[in-house]
């Protein structure tokens, strides 16, 4: 069964509500849809109404079971705006400039999400990347021991290639250009901890680069194998379990038989689940390769780091795409005892 499916499966067991950010969009709508007729929550999509209800009409899309609402219109304004004007209140943050961008759908569902009035936030349909992350990086706190907020894409070639099941976790693919070795360090125990909650299965993590256990002095080889040794410190610190290797090149990573013909050993050895990359250049080209030439299914960007579940999707996404970062950000809101009980 493939990687959403079963995700699908947990959610109708236990299901969220999920704040669209772009709730006018019809790609959104047919999501939307999708999450009521297969039980996974609630949508709320935020917009105007009669423009939502009008895509909706179009489109052929029942609005049954989502909840509509218009930030400008919302009883919830004034006390976003003070919320925010708070919580922002040391970067020189007014009441009226708050209220004037909680009337902004990015920053109305955010608001949403750190109030608890959602359990996770979808958005990006509509706006370029930077539009939807920095509400989420404004307001949102990171997760406890973190220091670094990254972002994922969830590879599924439904069992076709390696990884768990024919699963890859890849990061950082959207945020950060050129990560320090301890934010490297930072976006392996994030990713490596979301792949678990997912799956249930041990984080085998590499830490990619073009040498395997070489003797290059290259910065950005030195800046990888620094990034392995502060990973497997922070995750014995945080009590996450997960194998690392680094540096390894993705051959290595993902062969079992070159990893032997290069003398790779251990659990990473042509099992990695996780692939890191070491600049957003590599992951961005890495990651759209494999989904061009294997066909696979790609999914995200899932943001990792922060405290609350948030997914930051491409204007190129489809409604498949949409409903699978749902799906992904939702069962990252179910507590882990839920999801898999006494496992």
């Amino acid at each position: 069964m493939a990687l959403i499916d079963r995700l699908i499966g947990k959610l109708q067991r236990h299901p969220k509500r999920f704040v669209f950010a772009d709730g006018n969009d019809p790609r959104v709508l047919q999501a939307g849809r999708q999450v009521v007729t297969r039980r996974m929550g609630v949508p709320i999509l935020l917009g105007y109404r009669t423009q939502i209800k009008a895509v909706a009409r179009r489109f052929d899309i029942d609005l049954t079971g989502m909840r509509l609402i218009d930030p400008e219109r919302s009883d919830d304004l004034e006390a976003f705006a003070e919320q925010l004007a708070e919580i922002r209140r040391d970067k020189g943050m007014t009441v009226e400039k708050a209220r004037e961008l909680v009337r902004r759908r990015t920053y109305f569902a955010t608001m949403m999400l750190a109030a608890s009035q959602a359990d996770a936030l979808i958005a990006g349909a509509t706006d370029a990347a930077s539009s939807a992350l920095r509400p989420l990086f404004q307001i949102i706190p990171l997760c406890e021991g973190v220091d670094t907020a990254s972002s994922l894409l969830i590879i599924d070639t439904e069992g076709r290639g390696p990884g768990e099941d024919g699963v890859l976790f890849m990061a950082d693919c959207s945020v950060l250009p050129d990560p320090t070795a301890e934010q490297l360090a930072d976006i392996a125990v994030t990713t490596a901890n979301v792949a678990n909650h997912l799956t249930n299965a041990l984080p085998r993590v590499a830490m990619l680069s073009f040498s395997t256990h070489g003797t290059s002095t290259h910065p950005s080889v030195v800046k990888v194998r620094q990034a392995t040794e502060l990973a497997r410190e922070r995750a014995r610190t945080l009590g996450i379990t997960m194998e690392i290797d680094g540096d390894i090149q993705v051959d290595a990573a993902l062969d079992p038989a070159t990893a032997m013909i290069k003398g790779v050993r251990g659990e990473v050895a042509g099992r990695a689940n996780v692939l890191i990359f070491p600049d957003l250049n590599s992951a961005n080209i890495g990651s759209k390769l494999v989904q061009i030439m294997a066909g696979a299914n790609g999914f995200g960007q899932i943001i990792t780091g922060l405290s609350r579940p948030a997914a930051e999707i491409s204007r190129g996404a489809s409604a498949h795409d949409i409903i699978g970062a749902t799906a992904i950000i939702g069962c990252q809101a179910i507590d882990r005892s839920l999801l898999y009980g006494s496992q």
